[in-house]
């Protein structure tokens, strides 16, 4: 009769967990009961059968069912993926895991930057070579290059009508988009053409930065690159990255097949492209209505200092969480299933012939197995 009541409890505490696991919020106060009654049955039982050392896969099951009731009466029950979590919590563990490929793709692109600049300075007629047409046609680059008085026509301040600077914003962040998407797509090629990709934006950025490095528009200069840069570069660098993963699991994909290593890296790889979109639009909002605006040099230096100090905060978060110490995974609890029907008794171990008789002599007995640790 004990062990009917017994097996009649736990088999109650199981269908009420699986239904109250699908209720999103707070339970009703009859559902909080009842659970909390099941609850207190199930441990006194799991005490019992542990001091008696009942039979490993019962406590295994019943610990696991007291898991998730004690999950469920303690704790706040789950809530839905909010796009703070994604933020705060998943990007940062992502982008801890992935520093050292950013770190590849940083030292890539200002080896291009630097690069670019030593190129021009020594021939500046292959500046041509370094910034693509669509950036800056040759002919004109070639009179920018000459003449002071274009660059201070290129740096100077205009009115700019909202739709014009509307219509730009959204130009710009379209060709932000296909920058950023052609550096992740490209990295399912082995990496190698996301790298020459990043490389090449460096040199670009380099052979322009020295055009207007040689006179005293230097400082106007960078106020006018710097507040779009900071969130553009970092979103491509996201980007790049995300596609280096993908390179990874091509390249070396360790002990797992090739198509399970790009179904691992896939998921943290669009996790960073979907992170860089933000950057890329605030990209596109600030060189279009800000760059485009009469604000002044020691303005726009602010608002790099702005973008830049936030980047480097979240940058701080997401070291600080790296070093924090994993929580325990005890997922493997909530797997367990149910033991093998019929039981003897839901008490007393299961004992085979082997196991009654004496041991040999000069051994020792190993004993039941070890039970898993009671979580709650």
């Amino acid at each position: 009769m004990q062990i009917t009541r017994t097996r009649q409890a736990r088999e109650q505490l199981e269908a009420l967990l699986d239904r109250v696991e699908r209720i999103v919020g707070t339970l009703s106060f009859d559902d909080s009961r009842e659970l909390a009654r099941l609850y207190r049955i199930s441990s006194a039982q799991l005490a019992a059968m542990r001091m008696h050392a009942a039979d490993p896969d019962a406590i295994r099951y019943l610990n696991a069912l007291c898991v998730r009731a004690y999950t469920r009466l303690q704790v706040a029950p789950p809530h839905e993926r909010r796009l703070q979590d994604f933020f705060f919590a998943g990007m940062p563990k992502v982008l801890a895991a992935t520093a050292w490929l950013q770190g590849i793709v940083a030292v890539v692109m200002l080896t291009g930057v630097i690069a670019g600049a030593a190129i021009v300075a020594e021939n500046p007629a292959v500046a041509s070579y370094c910034v693509p047409a669509s950036f800056y046609p040759a002919g004109r680059l070639a009179t920018l290059i000459d003449s002071p008085k274009a660059r201070a026509d290129f740096l100077e301040r205009k009115p700019m009508a909202l739709g014009f600077k509307s219509f730009f914003s959204a130009a710009l962040f379209v060709h932000n988009v296909s920058v950023g998407l052609l550096a992740f797509a490209s990295g399912m090629l082995a990496g190698i053409p996301t790298l020459i990709f990043v490389f090449y934006n460096g040199l670009s950025l380099g052979a322009f930065a020295w055009i207007f490095s040689r006179d005293s528009l230097r400082l106007v200069f960078w106020a006018w690159l710097l507040p779009h840069a900071i969130p553009e570069l970092l979103g491509v660098t996201l980007c790049a990255t995300a596609g280096l993963l993908l390179g990874r699991a091509i390249v070396a994909p360790g002990r797992e097949s090739t198509s399970r290593a790009l179904k691992s890296a896939a998921q943290p790889a669009l996790e960073m492209v979907a992170a860089s979109v933000p950057l890329l639009i605030a990209a596109a909002i600030i060189e279009s209505f800000l760059r485009q605006s009469m604000l002044s040099t020691a303005a726009r230096f602010g608002a790099a200092a702005i973008a830049l100090g936030a980047i480097g905060s979240y940058v701080r978060y997401v070291w600080k969480l790296s070093r924090m110490p994993p929580p325990p995974d005890l997922r493997w609890l909530v797997r367990s299933t149910p033991p093998r029907e019929p039981r003897d008794s839901d008490s007393a171990p299961a004992r085979s012939p082997a196991r009654d008789r004496d041991p040999a002599p000069g051994r020792r007995s190993a004993g039941p197995a070890p039970a898993p640790p009671h979580a709650p």
